[in-house]
This record gives C-alpha cells, sequence and structure tokens, in this order.
C-alpha cells in the first residue's frame, strides 16, 4: 500500500523533505500534493517535483480526500493552527520540529490529535538515522556501562537570517538549533526527566537568544550539557561518555552519518538526491518518512521512537531554560 503524502509549505525544508522522499521506493511513498500561501508558489513547487495537485490555501489540502498524512513544513509559529487545521479534517501529520512555541500549544496539538484520532509525531528526524539506531541498541545493551556524561552542541553562524533573530518568526539558538542538542540528552538517559534544569545564554536586541548552555542533572550522578548558538561557528559534536566506553558523532550532531565507537569509527552514508538540497544530509529525511508509513501500516498513532511524551518533555525542557534566560514568545502570554 502507498502511503499518500500532502506538503504544506512550498519553503527549503520542504523542498529537501520531497527530494527525500524520491530515494524511497515510490511504490511506497507518493506526494500527491502540495498547499503553500499562495497558488503560484505551490504550482512552481509542484512542477519542479512533478507533483499532481498544487492548492493556494491550506484548507484545501486538509479536505484533499487523497491525502494519507501531511507533512507540515511551516515555521514554527505556524504549526500550532496548521496541525489544528489538519488534524481537525482527520489528516494524520509529521510536524517540523519544534513540535510547537511552547508546552501549551504542544500539549494542544497532543490533545488534538487523540480527539481526532491521527497519528502525530514531531519531525525530529536526528532520531531515525542509522546512526542514531545504533547508538540507541548500544546504549540498551549495556555495551558503554552506566552513561554518566553526554555533550551536544550546534553553532552555526546565522545572525542574517530572519528566522534565526527575530522573535515574531521564532528565533532564537535554542528554538531553532539547542532543540537538537537537548533531544539529543533525552535520547541518551532514555526519556528520563531530569533532576534539575539550569541555563544560561545572551539574548539579542531583539529578545531571542543568541547563545545558550543548558545543563540537565539526572539521577545517580548523570549529567547532559547541550550548547547552542546562532552567532559562532561551533564544531557540532555529540559525545557520550560510559563507565565501559565512549561514542562520539564527529561531526552534523543533528544529522549524522558517522559514530566513533570507543575509538572506532563507523559510517552510515545517505543515497544521492536527485535535485540540489538546502541543507547538509537533507537525503537522510528519508528515515523519519518511513517511520511514519511503518506506524500507519501498523495502525499505531504515535512513534516510540519520537513519542509524544518525548516531544512533551522536551518543550517543558525548553520553556524552563528560556525562562531562565528570558526568552518570552507572544505565545507564551497569550
Amino acid at each position: 500500500m502507498t502511503t499518500k503524502w500532502g506538503i504544506s509549505s512550498t519553503g527549503k525544508i520542504s523542498h529537501d523533505f520531497t527530494v527525500a522522499l524520491k530515494t524511497l521506493p515510490p511504490g511506497d511513498h507518493q506526494v500527491v500534493a502540495v498547499a503553500g500561501r499562495g497558488l503560484e508558489r505551490a504550482q512552481e513547487f509542484a512542477k519542479k517535483h512533478n507533483i499532481p495537485k498544487a492548492y493556494g490555501n491550506y484548507e484545501e489540502l486538509a479536505n484533499d480526500p487523497e491525502i494519507d498524512v501531511v507533512y507540515v513544513g511551516t515555521i514554527h509559529p505556524c504549526h500550532l493552527p496548521a496541525c489544528l487545521l489538519y488534524m481537525n479534517a482527520g489528516k494524520n501529520l509529521l510536524c517540523e520540529k519544534p513540535f510547537s512555541m511552547n508546552s501549551g500549544e504542544v500539549q494542544k496539538l497532543i490533545t488534538s490529535a487523540r480527539k481526532n484520532n491521527v497519528f502525530l509525531m514531531e519531525a525530529m528526524w536526528t532520531r531515525f538515522f542509522p546512526a542514531s539506531r545504533e547508538i540507541s541498541r548500544i546504549l540498551s545493551q549495556g555495551e558503554l556501562g552506566e552513561v554518566k556524561v553526554a555533550r551536544a552542541e550546534f553553532g552555526v553562524p546565522s545572525m542574517h537570517v530572519p528566522r534565526s533573530v527575530e522573535k515574531e518568526l521564532g528565533g532564537g539558538a535554542l528554538m531553532n538549533i539547542g532543540v537538537y542538542c537537548v533531544q539529543f540528552a533525552l535520547m541518551v538517559f532514555d526519556g528520563e526527566r531530569p533532576e534539575t534544569i539550569q541555563a544560561s545564554g545572551f539574548c539579542l536586541d531583539s529578545g531571542v537568544d543568541e547563545a545558550m548552555v543548558v545543563t540537565l542533572m539526572f539521577s545517580r550522578n548523570r549529567i547532559a550539557v547541550c550548547i547552542c548558538s546562532v552567532a559562532a561557528q561551533l564544531p557540532n559534536e555529540a559525545v557520550i561518555v560510559g563507565t565501559k566506553g565512549s561514542i562520539k558523532i564527529p561531526a552534523n550532531m543533528w544529522c549524522p552519518t558517522s559514530l566513533v565507537v570507543n575509538g572506532k569509527e563507523e559510517e552510515y552514508p545517505l543515497p544521492q538526491p536527485s535535485l540540489p538540497l538546502n541543507f547538509v544530509n537533507s537525503t537522510g529525511l528519508r528515515y523519519e518518512a518511513e517511520e511514519v508509513r511503518q506506524c500507519l501500516l501498523k495502525g499505531l498513532k504515535e512513534s516510540s521512537r519520537m513519542s509524544l511524551s518525548d516531544s512533551a518533555l522536551l518543550m517543558e525542557i525548553m520553556d524552563e531554560a528560556r525562562r531562565q534566560v528570558g526568552v518570552l514568545y507572544s505565545q507564551d502570554i497569550q
């Protein structure tokens, strides 16, 4: 059975996601429609990707009976209204990270998914890469002993990018890229709620964070340190250290294609794209798409790999980190 996708938005990440889908068997995944903020943009996107239908608004996409699941690739301040529209129309959803703007909005998404009996997953693509699954296997089998320390950093100079620095666009280092570091820590510690959250950072004149460090203390004297910046180029590495060994992601920790396990490097190459991509390793978006398909085939309403409770805890931690640093969005005071 073919999983039929609708693409909501015509931006850069939606382009990359659509290209990634083409690396999967066409009998398994098919894009049947795209919707944008205007018909012309949607038609251009459809022509580039050979998509049969183009809509000039999201309502038409929501009402298309042919679609099995919608990929929401809008900027995150728009996630809540778009997702509610689709779920109220009975559509299954894969929504880009971060799920929404705060914990209250995430709870609204979860409530709607359950009310409408639809599948919902945050598109935290990192978790579905083969390298990430190998990390989980190693940890679950105790090959590192007890994990004591996890560290993840993500920094890319992007002060010139409006969605990175403007508050109304959901800007800020934590929300845009630090989310990958925090989710990595939660993946390493198997979704455990940290006992304490400590955050420090610097804010721009726009009121969003330029850089932030979030330290999570877990039970049994275990710690995770998450570092993010939209002003500095960091090595973008991640490290897990246990009592019996270590794992290092040497680069691109948010989309890993290699691991160094106890000093030995292992490669996990990605398929080549059919069109130029906007972001590094974007054909790796195929793995989250296949996770959605497998869940739908099994009749599941969420993924155990990135569950709704995982997304809720992730946002709770980011809410508290933002509170400590002084980042407040309009959605926080509604």
